[in-house]
């Protein structure tokens, strides 16, 4: 006994369910701009630093609900104040690096939950701020981080040189009249907006993971920067495409799904180049 394809559930997922269409749209958005982004996190070794912006984003959520302002311009203003704060911190205390952002990362995340605790009046839901819920994201957030996007790779192309020698040697890109120190800030808001944009995607958690997992696994197979974030991006999607379906056929979560994705990417790029190694 043969089966109609037009019954099959893939069918029927794939031409029917126009949620669908619009998360897998959204992710694909979210990989394209974070692979370029994620290769400078990775280069300058900021993986810390992105987690602390990420981990505020949850008190921005809280703040955008309490003031009424939406939810990403939230996200955006509080991504970036502790960026500045970090910055001055980091002038004015003389602690190491990695504690202040731990110490600024978990307090901002503390602070976040216990605001939209006491908010009784909103219902918020935790588990997809925290993880995100692609599946929910609709075409107005779709437009969002595509719009956002476009501005964020067109200042991205325009900053690239100045933050590529800042990235091999901050001397060097200074001896070389690189404005570093305007290029450093313009990034830290282009990580504020990437966050605020990825929110829905994956979540407060997992927002760094989609960041530096394509752009490691991309490193190793990548001849040139430019190669290296062109790669990152195309693994950024695939990531997207199979564990967003993965996510629908096993009925697991999308975001952590999606990141296991990459992963699987970036340890069979590894055990790959082992193997080749010897």
């Amino acid at each position: 006994m043969t089966t109609d394809i037009h019954d099959s559930e893939w069918f029927r997922m794939i031409v029917m369910d126009e949620f669908l269409w619009r998360a897998l749209l959204a992710g694909i958005g979210i990989a394209l701009v974070s692979g370029p982004m994620g290769c400078f996190v990775v280069w300058r070794r900021m993986a810390y630093f992105g987690d602390a912006m990420a981990h505020a984003a949850l008190l921005g959520v809280a703040a955008g609900l309490l003031f009424g302002l939406h939810p990403t311009l939230g996200v955006f203003a509080a991504a970036f104040l502790s960026a500045l704060a970090l910055l001055f911190l980091r002038r004015r205390v003389a602690l190491p690096l990695d504690t202040l952002l731990g110490a600024i990362s978990h307090a901002a995340l503390a602070l976040g939950l216990v605001v939209l605790s006491l908010m009784w009046w909103v219902r918020a839901d935790l588990l997809a701020l925290l993880f995100g819920d692609i599946l929910a994201v609709g075409w107005r957030d779709v437009a969002l981080i595509y719009g956002g996007g476009a501005v964020i790779m067109a200042v991205l192309i325009v900053i690239w040189r100045p933050l590529l020698a800042a990235a091999v040697s901050e001397d060097i890109a200074r001896a070389e009249a690189k404005n570093v120190m305007r290029a450093q800030m313009v990034f830290m808001i282009l990580m504020a907006a990437i966050i605020a944009l990825a929110i829905a995607i994956v979540g407060v958690l997992l927002i760094t993971a989609l960041l530096i997992i394509p752009a490691a696994a991309a490193r190793r197979f990548a001849a040139t920067p430019e190669g290296m974030a062109m790669l990152a991006s195309a693994m950024g999607c695939f990531s997207v495409v199979v564990g967003l379906f993965g996510s629908v056929v096993l009925d697991t979560p999308a975001g952590p799904s999606i990141i296991l994705a990459a992963l699987f990417l970036f340890v069979g790029g590894a055990v790959g180049g082992l193997t080749r190694s010897r």
